[in-house]
């Protein structure tokens, strides 16, 4: 009979190595994906984005969609070049070295901690607000504690109950749906029926996009589902793809609901956007304020309720996904390496899963317990995956726009182009199309390695600077000490060297 040790060691890992499971199909990945963002993200900025739009919220999740997508084909691109656990991380090693690789792993693992302790703290606070005798930051670490175990028992099982999750986030959603057309088909819309793509009042463009840098924090968790793609089924050609289905699908699912959510709630408001943004109070509550008025408080209610269990289990997926990032970086030695093991019972790299709920749990329940915690958290949650994303594009323009891939396309991308192609390629415009071909050849490298990440860039930075100072301040000291940890790296890896 096994002792406890060694049962312990099977489900953490009892060492550096082991290799994760392949066993996430496309199912899966999507709801990982979903999970982490939540069908009914806009719930909460809804009133923000409203006020700051001039009553278009609908249409600024359409041009978010948009913006987002050039970081989604970003991704695509580097899944079938680099179909490995660590997602961004490992795609900067590869396209633009390793000291830059580590900076982006270690910007991205300060995402994936706080984006799941803020979901965990607002499952706190709603479930605190069904059970007022219980403490928010009570159920906040029941939370980490619950979806922690669930993780820990594996992948697999994971997305199974993580798929019931998100059929009931979709189902509320869906009734909110059904119960809002009936009501506008009985009593019509509070505003014009093209109000929420026009405006309430003046349209303006410089709102539309001041919103929009807003807006596209709603999508940020599309990316986690990268981190699996070791997991996937398949080998690694098939199982690259199937992670790249399955990014984008996520960004246009969630693209659809939130723009049909958000219009049917500018519809059935009786607070136009100009009373919103003369009354920020009221912002937060908007979304659940045109519920309840137009609708009934029942609807509300199960809103809320669905919101506690839904971002529980967003924060699972977002912990997922930071234990994948931690095991792919000290599997490279670029973390202490006894989190870069697999339980062999779980195919899931335990220790770092532990780790990531430690600190998580931390995060959050500090911001339970503290008067400010919420905006001060919320606040500066999302600089780590802006940063992971503008390294993402600058890693597709190193790897294919100069070249760090060594000559030729890299095997995964190549092999999907055909041995007609390939012969094209090899023949260098000599063969059917001759100098045409190569010339648009040349046109669509330059549009995919250059002028894709470029926008996808821009659009990142832009969405950077109008974060607030709290947030670059944090950003900025997580960076001075990844950049002294890599310092300290590259020492020993010297010494190491130097020894051999």
């Amino acid at each position: 009979m096994p002792s406890a040790r060694s049962h312990t060691a099977d489900i953490l890992g009892g060492g550096p190595g082991g290799s994760l499971r392949r066993s996430l199909s496309l199912r899966d990945l999507i709801v990982y994906g979903l999970l982490f963002i939540a069908p009914m993200a806009p719930v909460g900025i809804y009133g923000a984005l409203d006020a700051r739009s001039h009553g278009v919220v609908p249409l600024v999740y359409v041009v978010a969609t948009v913006a987002m997508s050039f970081t989604a084909y970003s991704y695509a691109r580097m899944i079938h070049t680099v179909p490995q656990a660590g997602s961004v991380y490992a795609y900067a090693r590869v396209g633009l070295g390793n000291g830059p690789g580590f900076v982006a792993g270690w910007m991205m693992m300060l995402d994936y901690l706080l984006i799941p302790a803020v979901a965990y703290l607002f499952s706190g606070i709603a479930m605190a607000q069904l059970v007022p005798e219980v403490d928010q930051w009570i159920w906040t670490a029941i939370a980490v504690v619950v979806t922690t175990a669930l993780n820990l028992s594996g992948v697999r099982r994971a997305a199974v109950v993580g798929f019931l999750v998100l059929a009931m986030e979709i189902l509320v959603l869906l009734v909110f749906v059904v119960a809002a057309l009936v009501v506008l088909a009985q009593d019509g819309p509070q505003r014009g029926w093209l109000s929420p793509l026009t405006g309430d009042r003046a349209f303006s463009m410089t709102a539309l996009l001041g919103a929009v840098s807003v807006a596209v924090l709603s999508f940020l968790g599309f990316d986690a589902i990268a981190n699996f793609a070791e997991e996937a089924v398949g080998g690694k050609g098939s199982s690259a793809r199937l992670v790249a289905r399955a990014l984008v699908w996520c960004l246009l699912v969630t693209g659809v609901l939130f723009v049909l959510q958000t219009y049917l709630a500018a519809l059935l408001s009786q607070d136009s956007s100009r009373h919103l943004a003369e009354n920020p109070a009221e912002q937060g509550a908007a979304f659940y304020a045109a519920t309840e008025s137009a609708i009934g408080g029942w609807l509300e209610t199960t809103v809320a309720v669905s919101k506690a269990i839904g971002a529980a289990f967003a924060a699972l997926a977002g912990q997922a996904a930071a234990s994948r990032l931690l095991y792919a970086m000290a599997r490279d030695r670029r973390l202490p390496r006894f989190l870069g093991s697999v339980g062999l019972r779980t195919g899931v790299p335990g220790r770092a899963l532990l780790l990531s709920a430690v600190l998580t749990m931390c995060a959050a329940v500090w911001a339970a317990r503290s008067a400010d915690g919420l905006d001060r958290l919320v606040s500066i949650v999302d600089i780590g995956a802006l940063f992971g994303f503008g390294m993402l594009h600058l890693s597709v323009m190193g790897y294919y726009g100069l070249g760090r891939r060594g000559g030729g396309r890299p095997a995964a991308e190549s092999g999907q182009a055909g041995s007609g192609q390939a012969g094209g390629r090899q023949a260098g415009g000599s063969t059917e199309g001759g100098a045409g071909s190569s010339a648009e050849r040349h046109r669509m490298s330059v549009l995919r390695d250059w002028v894709v990440p470029l926008v996808g860039l821009a659009i990142v930075v832009a969405v950077i600077v109008t974060a607030n100072r709290e947030a670059h301040w944090v950003g900025l000291v997580w960076l001075v000490i990844g950049l002294v940890a890599l310092a300290v790296l590259r020492r020993r890896d010297k010494r190491e060297a130097a020894a051999d």
